[in-house]
């Protein structure tokens, strides 16, 4: 009876004492509490096999993520190094930036690689222009009262009795001529007005018309003839070459006419600018530039009519068409060179007559000084005289006050002559006789 009494109470406490190593037990335990995100929960566990289960899972779920983020950041490394080298104008348009967003919506559960960050573009400010008062500057530079002053020179030309008008190169050549004749007149008229008065050109261009004044007859015309037909022109030796050449190429080339553009004719010899333009005025009727000469030149400069001033007719024929209207071409020449042989002179212009003189900026101003040639009237020193700066010691005392008889330069020059030095004896050589 006390066996069967002990036997129950061993059991029980080895089954007592084996429940309790089970519950202390962390691989025996069936429950405990784990505390998750959402609060403290009961999740159940199934014992040491199912816990040595979920910790090898979850081992093999940390190598497979770490090996995933390997491979992230190789690709975001890839993208980073491929975004270096492309434009900074392509990473931020509007057509990455649509195609990146369009992927994002229409994959969402797939990891997105990491791009680099776009750089920031600052754009440049506009410039304002800033106008003050509503003044506007002109497109084009203009003269003041220019209008006004070319209306003054039509008024003060209106009787067109200058020389030019009379015996310029318009009027030279025979109007009775065939056309091409006509204009090789023209032509030659132009040459020999350089660096000469309308006066002396007419009178030569009236000995060419008798002799004939042709293409093919000028070219069979010795260069003695020649010369005492255009003589006294200026510079007529050189205008003597000119002519037989120009005449020799407009009968070799043009048929014995003469080129219709500026630039044929600046290739004959002895033509410039000046020339080329008028001739395609008057011989072509066609308005091409404008033809400076000397009087066009300066008065273009005294009315201010160039911008801070020329300094050749060239500059001025640029000045002038930089502004003046072409349907006025054709006129100023005239109208200057006219305006130029009467009223504004080269040297002491009459500025007391003209109408310009209250809006001329170069009006009453003293003309640039002309020195006189030796011998001339207006001469302060006669060549008969001679002022002669007296050495000391010469015996010579100038003339009194009392004694105008000039003293003449032969008679001077004879007493300021220098002495003559004596000559140098020639030493003999002494002989001795042993």
């Amino acid at each position: 009876m006390l066996l069967a009494t002990v036997r129950p109470t061993c059991s029980t406490t080895v089954s007592y004492a084996f429940h309790c190593f089970k519950m202390t037990s962390p691989y025996f335990v069936e429950s405990t509490a784990v505390i998750t995100r959402s609060g403290n929960k009961t999740v159940p566990h199934a014992g040491l096999a199912t816990t040595l289960k979920t910790r090898m899972e979850r081992r093999v779920l940390s190598a497979a993520a770490s090996r995933a983020q390997v491979k992230l950041e190789e690709e975001d490394s890839s993208v980073s190094n491929q975004s270096l080298g492309r434009d900074a104008s392509d990473i931020g348009s509007s057509r990455f930036r649509r195609s990146s967003i369009g992927q994002s919506k229409a994959e969402p559960d797939k990891a997105q690689p990491l791009l680099p960050l776009e750089p920031i573009l600052r754009r440049r400010r506009a410039q304002v222009k800033v106008e003050y008062d509503g003044k506007v500057e002109p497109k084009h530079w203009e003269p003041p009262d220019w209008s006004k002053q070319l209306g003054h020179v039509r008024q003060m030309r209106s009787a067109r009795d200058a020389p030019v008008d009379l015996m310029g190169a318009g009027k030279c050549y025979d109007t009775h001529a065939p056309d091409e004749v006509r204009r090789y007149q023209v032509l030659v008229s132009l040459m020999l007005s350089s660096q000469t008065r309308d006066q002396v050109t007419s009178a030569a261009l009236q000995r060419l018309r008798a002799h004939g004044c042709t293409v093919d007859n000028i070219v069979n015309t010795d260069d003695d003839t020649l010369g005492q037909l255009i003589y006294p022109v200026g510079f007529w030796r050189t205008k003597v070459k000119y002519l037989k050449q120009m005449s020799v190429i407009l009968q070799r080339e043009f048929r014995g006419d003469i080129p219709n553009t500026v630039e044929g004719l600046v290739r004959l010899p002895g033509v410039g600018p000046k020339m080329a333009h008028l001739a395609m005025d008057i011989a072509w009727h066609q308005v091409s530039g404008i033809g400076v000469d000397t009087h066009v030149h300066r008065i273009s400069n005294r009315l201010g009519w160039t911008r801070g001033g020329t300094k050749n007719p060239e500059e001025t024929r640029k000045a002038l068409e930089d502004w003046l209207p072409r349907d006025l071409w054709s006129e100023i020449n005239w109208l200057l060179v006219g305006f130029g042989q009467q009223v504004c002179l080269p040297v002491n212009p009459l500025c007391s007559v003209c109408l310009n003189q209250h809006s001329c900026p170069s009006a009453h101003q003293a003309s640039p000084a002309k020195r006189p040639k030796a011998g001339s009237p207006r001469s302060p020193h006669s060549p008969k005289t001679s002022r002669v700066k007296l050495e000391p010691g010469l015996g010579l005392s100038p003339p009194s006050s009392s004694s105008a008889t000039p003293v003449k330069e032969k008679s001077l020059a004879t007493a300021l002559s220098p002495p003559l030095l004596p000559r140098k004896r020639k030493s003999k050589a002494k002989t001795y006789s042993t």
